[in-house]
């Protein structure tokens, strides 16, 4: 079974407009919102990029 990661949004405010972005790629729209992604090296990249204004788990 393929593993997934859970995303949490944490906070957004006075983020560049690039961090923005993938925030909303990922598919988070307001702060506690939380999706669920396939574990993957693109899915990996975005959160390494935002990291510091998101929750991961491993589901």
């Amino acid at each position: 079974m393929s593993k997934k990661l859970e995303i949490t949004l944490v906070r957004v405010i006075g983020r560049s407009e690039s961090q923005k972005a993938t925030v909303k790629t990922l598919g988070l729209n307001k702060i506690r919102s939380t999706v669920t992604h396939e574990d993957n090296p693109a899915i990996r990249g975005m959160v390494e990029k935002v990291s510091h204004l998101v929750e991961v788990k491993e589901v």
